[in-house]
């Protein structure tokens, strides 16, 4: 297959660079600051990707949608100085290689160990993260141990998908999993999730596969190496505090992160990697 593919590097107005792909299957757009990728439009398809109408692309904030990486920690740190979702979402990646192949694009970002605070993460580790984009979007987050010691994490890629009606939205494939939600459970989930609340459930021994049935069309959404995701939709209250949010958009998204959260915790062993993976597709 000729994929007629072009990658380049593009600025933003505000001055953020981003790494456009644009082939025969599909266009997509990874920025450097949180290696953060905010579209990825099949060919004859929607962005599979949202973000918000508000985002303003500013140097040291975190964009508003698309999938940003939540690294070493997710969510709210035992010590409440510290940043929530950690400190990747907010640097400046390196962009290390695109490697275009016959049915898909590779590009793959490394994470300067010297921009990370010591504080925050004492370890010596490499983080990587590669985007394949074909008919399909896959994302893999790699960390590998280069100290003498073992270290464990907790990660996640925090998808923002689209809809065109959170009320009529649902998500299958959770169900056999437990969940814990404003912190009290663990619950059962038995059922398919339905929206019509604030919803922030984190689960686990969740299956490897869901699917968000949306009026426009069905998301596929499959984990690796990931027992654990996070469903989430601010709904209105909150909606109303977030940054770069606009106040009725809580109508048009939620997130599906895959995951590596409470029990599912990741230990890598020194000369050892771990890749959280997650692939989104139409269907």
């Amino acid at each position: 297959m000729d994929l007629s593919a072009s990658v380049s590097i593009q600025r933003t107005e505000s001055g953020l660079e981003y790494i456009q792909v644009d082939s025969s299957l599909c266009h997509g757009k990874v920025f450097l600051q949180g290696a953060q990728l905010t579209e990825f439009t099949p060919k004859g398809q929607d962005n599979l990707i949202w973000v918000s109408a508000d985002e303003d692309y500013l140097e040291g904030k975190a964009v508003r949608g698309g999938i940003p990486i939540c690294w070493p920690w997710f969510g709210v740190h035992s010590d409440a100085d510290w940043p929530i979702h950690g400190v990747a979402r907010k640097l400046v990646w390196r962009a290390e290689e695109v490697i275009e192949h016959d049915t898909h694009i590779e590009v793959r970002l490394s994470l300067p160990m010297t921009l990370v605070d010591e504080t925050y993460w004492p370890h010596q580790s490499k983080l990587e993260v590669t985007f394949v984009f074909g008919e399909s979007i896959e994302v893999r987050l790699t960390n590998t141990n280069l100290g003498p010691q073992a270290f464990t994490l907790t990660q996640a890629l925090h998808t923002y998908f689209p809809t065109s009606d959170i009320s009529e939205t649902s998500v299958e494939g959770l169900q056999g999993s437990q969940y814990i939600e404003f912190g009290e459970g663990p619950f059962a989930q038995n059922e398919v999730v339905y929206f019509a609340r604030e919803t922030d459930m984190v689960y686990t021994q969740a299956p490897a596969v869901q699917v968000i049935n949306t009026p426009k069309g069905r998301i596929e959404v499959t984990r690796e190496n990931s027992q654990s995701c996070v469903l989430w939709n601010p709904w209105i209250e909150k909606s109303q505090r977030l940054s770069n949010f606009k106040d009725d958009e809580y109508l048009s998204m939620l997130c599906l992160e895959a995951a590596n959260v409470m029990d599912d915790a990741i230990t890598v062993q020194p000369g050892e990697s771990h890749t959280l993976t997650t692939r989104l597709r139409w269907i």
